[in-house]
This record gives C-alpha cells, sequence and structure tokens, in this order.
C-alpha cells in the first residue's frame, strides 16, 4: 500500500476534479482507475491537526491538537488510565495496520517540523528528509526510489510519502519553467474582486503574503509579497500550479519505478492531503488558515485493485474515517478509541456512505468550528485572527464555491439549522471524551491562536498604516483590546 500525502493540495487544482490546466496527469490515471471523492475534509485544519486527527483516528477536540502552539500544541497526556505503553502504540493508523501484518515505513520530516513525536508512533522505518517541510520533490524522490528498489518486491508493506511543494513558499525549480505562463487565471478573481481583496486586512490578505508584511525571499522567486494586480496574481497562481506539476513529475517517477518492479498494478494506492489552500477565499492567499471550504476540503482518490473503478462518491467524509475504513477492508473491526466511520463499501460496491454534516475545526491561525451540510457551509468565528470576519458566514458551496457572498443575514433558518448540528456535535465529542475542556477555548485563553498573537498585531497594525488601511485599527482596537495595552519596558 502507498500513501501520498501531498501537503497543501487543494482538490480542485487537479485535471481530475476538473481543473482546466493540466496539473496532475499522472494523479488523473489513479483517479481514473480508482474511487475519486469530491467531498472529502479534514476534520481539523491545518498541519499538526490534521495528522494528528489521522494518525490517532479521533478529533482534534479528543486528541488535544486544535493548533500550533501552546497546550493544544500536544496530543493529551492520558493520565492515570495510561498502561506500560499508551494507545497510540496500539491504536495510531500504522499500528493497526501492523497489527495486520503490514511492515510500516514513513518518508516524512513532519514529526521534527511540528515536534509531533507522536506522528511516529506504530511505524517500523522513518526517514526524515531532513528540511523539517522545506523540501522540494527533486529532494524527497531519491529516498523513496532507494526505498523502493530495495523493498518494492517483498510483501505487505504500507509506505507513507509526504511532499511539500504545494505549501508555502512555491518553490519548484527555475529550471522547470512555467508550462501554464499563457493559461487563463481563475474567473472568479476579476480585478474588481482583486481591489476589494487588497482593501481587507488580515495575515496572508493580497497586501501581506508574508502573513503580517509583504517581505519576499529571493531563494523563492516564484512565491509574491503581496497581490497588487493581475500580474502579480498569475505570480501565485501559476507557482501554486507549477508546484502541483512539478509534484505531480516526480509521482510519475516513482509509477515508472513500482511498474519496473512489476508490483504498480497489484498495489493499494490513496492519494490524499492534510489541508487545502486559499487561493483567495475569505480574501486569503496563499494560506490554510480558516475553517472553510479552500482550507479543509482536501483530495482523496483510492485504487484498490478488484474494487471499484473508475467510480466518484459525493458523500460527505472526514479523512479520519479511512482508519476504520481500512480495518473493514481488512476484514477487522474498529478500534474503540477512532471517532471515523467505515466507507469501505463505497469502494466495494459504489454505494453511498455519506454523513448528514460534518464539523470542521481550525484554531492555528483563527478559532473558527463549521458544519458543512447538505449544498452549504456555516463558519462560525470565535476568534477572527485579524481578518476583521463576521461571528457567522453560511456559504452557498454549490453556487459560491469562492466563498464571495455572506449568506447568514438572509438565510437565517439555515443557520439555526448548522447551529443544531454543531451543538449536536459538540455535546457528543464532550460526553464521550474524560476531559472537562474543549482546546479550542484553551487557545483563546492562552492569548489566542499561534499565528495570531496579541504581538503580532502590535506589529501589524504598523503596516496597515504604510498600506493606507488606517479603517482598520479601531475595530481591530475594539475586538482585541488586550494587543493594544501599554507594554511594560
Amino acid at each position: 500500500m502507498l500513501v501520498l500525502d501531498l501537503d497543501s493540495l487543494r482538490p480542485d487544482h487537479l485535471g481530475c476534479y476538473g481543473y482546466p490546466r493540466n496539473t496532475s496527469p499522472n494523479i488523473d490515471l489513479i483517479a481514473a482507475q480508482g474511487v475519486r471523492f469530491t467531498n472529502y475534509y479534514t476534520s481539523d485544519a491545518p498541519c499538526f491537526p490534521s495528522r494528528t486527527a489521522l494518525m490517532t483516528g479521533r478529533f482534534g477536540i479528543h486528541n488535544g491538537v486544535v493548533g500550533h502552539g501552546g497546550t493544544a500544541g500536544d496530543v493529551r497526556h492520558e493520565g492515570r488510565t495510561r498502561g506500560f505503553s499508551d494507545t497510540l502504540s496500539r491504536a495510531s493508523l500504522p499500528a493497526f495496520l501492523r497489527s495486520v501484518g503490514m511492515r510500516t515505513v514513513l518518508v516524512s520530516p513532519f514529526a521534527e517540523r511540528h515536534a509531533s513525536w507522536t506522528f511516529y508512533a506504530g511505524f517500523n522505518e522513518i526517514y526524515n528528509t531532513g528540511r523539517r517541510g522545506m523540501e522540494s520533490a527533486e529532494e524527497v524522490t531519491p529516498v523513496v526510489l532507494d526505498w523502493i528498489d530495495r523493498n518494492a518486491e517483498t510483501d505487505n508493506w504500507f509506505l507513507y510519502v509526504n511532499y511539500w511543494d504545494p505549501h508555502t513558499p512555491y518553490r519548484a525549480p527555475a529550471a522547470f519553467g512555467n508550462p501554464f505562463e499563457n493559461d487563463p487565471l481563475p474567473t472568479w478573481i476579476t480585478e474588481e474582486t482583486l481591489e476589494k481583496h487588497k482593501r481587507l486586512v488580515g495575515p496572508h490578505g493580497a497586501r501581506e503574503i508574508n502573513m503580517y508584511d509583504n517581505r519576499t525571499d529571493p531563494r523563492f522567486p516564484r512565491h509574491p509579497g503581496e497581490i497588487l494586480d493581475m500580474q502579480g496574481l498569475r505570480r501565485m497562481v501559476d507557482g501554486y500550479d507549477c508546484a502541483i506539476r512539478f509534484l505531480d513529475e516526480n509521482i510519475g517517477q516513482l509509477f515508472a519505478a513500482l511498474e519496473a518492479k512489476g508490483v504498480f498494478d497489484d498495489l493499494v494506492i490513496i492519494i490524499t492531503a492534510d489541508h487545502g489552500e486559499n487561493m483567495g477565499e475569505l480574501g486569503i492567499y496563499g494560506e490554510h488558515g480558516t475553517a472553510d471550504q479552500a482550507t479543509c476540503r482536501i483530495p482523496m482518490i483510492i485504487r484498490w485493485p478488484g474494487m471499484k473503478a473508475g467510480h466518484v462518491d459525493h458523500g460527505l467524509h472526514y479523512h479520519l474515517d479511512l482508519a476504520p475504513t481500512l480495518a473493514e477492508m481488512f476484514g477487522r473491526d474498529p478500534l474503540p478509541s477512532w471517532d471515523g466511520t467505515s466507507f469501505a463499501r463505497v469502494l466495494k460496491e459504489g454505494e453511498d456512505q455519506g454523513r448528514e454534516y460534518l464539523v470542521l475545526s481550525q484554531c492555528a491561525h483563527v478559532c473558527q468550528r463549521s458544519v458543512r451540510f447538505g449544498d452549504y457551509l456555516y463558519v462560525r468565528t470565535y476568534h477572527d485572527g485579524f481578518h476583521l470576519f463576521e461571528d457567522e458566514m453560511l456559504f452557498d458551496i454549490a453556487n459560491d464555491p469562492y466563498e464571495q457572498v455572506n449568506l447568514a443575514a438572509s438565510h437565517r433558518s439555515l443557520c439555526k439549522d448548522a447551529v443544531y448540528y454543531l451543538n449536536e456535535w459538540h455535546d457528543k465529542m464532550m460526553m464521550s471524551m474524560p476531559f472537562d475542556v474543549d482546546p479550542l477555548w484553551t487557545v483563546i485563553h492562552e492569548g489566542g491562536p499561534y499565528h495570531a498573537r496579541p504581538e503580532h498585531l502590535r506589529m501589524y497594525v504598523e503596516f496597515l498604516k504604510v498600506t493606507e488601511r488606517e479603517w482598520a485599527i479601531p475595530e481591530l482596537r475594539r475586538r482585541h483590546p488586550e494587543a493594544f495595552l501599554v507594554q511594560e519596558p
């Protein structure tokens, strides 16, 4: 089994999901041979919360990791109930696969990047590519090819490979060129829309791609510091798409090596991501900092020889549903600690096993919980991360996939439905764990999301003055008075 975890890859920039640019011919090949999921979401965003939920099989509210720092940056301690070994030694996704006889192998620097050492739980072999997520594909691929050369012909292996190219800063080598330089830009970002985005405030906005300013790094010429016009927009979009195409070509090298070993046709291949990437949604570019469609919807493609091929599933699923799905595929019961539910019958029979609704969380850049139901996404904001979001936002994802029109004020009944779902989920989560604290509130009481602390705002207001957006400072002061308190010398 080969799992390709492609950081920051949003599905609608892949050809198999309908993207008009030719970004992903090798990924598209696997989609044509397997099952493609169109409504697959990470339960907890961004990177660290997402991968912790995937590997533990538990929502962030249960495993404790909902952010990138503070108390919410560590998996909860089990305390007095912990035995000689902890639950993850048996219940992590790799540990479970070991229990069914698989040799588990990881190629990723992720644990070092976030000091998320629990990510290693259950792996037999670990190859840290060594640059804490700043690797480009040409640094990862040789490690994987070497492993394939030495081991591909053995039986019962699970190889988890982490590529980083679609994560900022976009870094496809200069020699790769730009195969998309003559392709049209996304039509929804018009010059009028871009002008509106330039007036908005908040980290990773059009004027501050570098989070709180417009600085650039000469090592990454594809990644802009700000977007002032349509040419700047092209630099951003082309940089992201070049990263995906470069990544895809490296994936093609893996496939060729597996074919040469005679194992490609019999191999289970899973292609997914930890989260997506906002490319203008909510005025945010090149970041995965919200609990919205752009950040939380991820690709999921599963090619399982002998199962459904060329099938598209539209049901609502969490990425943490993968563990119980694999358990069913291997004829095992799901483990009691897992929060997910199996969608194995989608793979076997094409049967719809989608959920009624999903609850999505983000506490690293903002504190938000969202509800994905029907054609809608409801977003509840508890800490706006200095974006001045409304407390409630509602988007018609079917007709407004880029989240341009907030319907909350005019569709109150739908908002009430979403709040009911959110409360139902929250009650179930709180009643099914031994802890009495929701880590979202821990993040807020420890000073706010890691990437939006008071000290960041004090620095940011000076940049707002330079960029003629002083209009926002009074409202930022009203919402976040703690950032404006006089600092002791």
